[in-house]
């Protein structure tokens, strides 16, 4: 993808609605951050940035191993929200 580098501020500031997009495309399965690039139609080194994020905050997880081609896949991470009693 021949995207014009944007300032890394504007890629930060898209995590929100793209953390959205990204896990919605993880319900079909772990994917490699290329293929989620590919799926969502912007640069590699700008999912780099918001899978991270996501990874960091407790949103996505790693896979163990790597792929042939060397990238590890990335799962989301179902969080179950205690049900408060009746």
């Amino acid at each position: 993808m021949n995207a014009p580098n944007r300032a890394l501020r504007e890629i930060v500031r898209e995590e929100p609605v793209m953390r959205a997009q990204i896990l919605a495309f993880l319900e079909g399965g772990s994917r490699t951050i290329p293929e989620i690039a590919a799926e969502l139609g912007v640069p590699t080194h700008e999912v780099v940035f918001w899978v991270m994020g996501m990874r960091r905050y407790g949103h996505v997880q790693e896979v163990k191993g790597a792929t042939d081609e060397g990238y590890f896949r990335y799962e989301a991470i179902v969080k179950h929200l205690a049900k408060e009693p009746e």
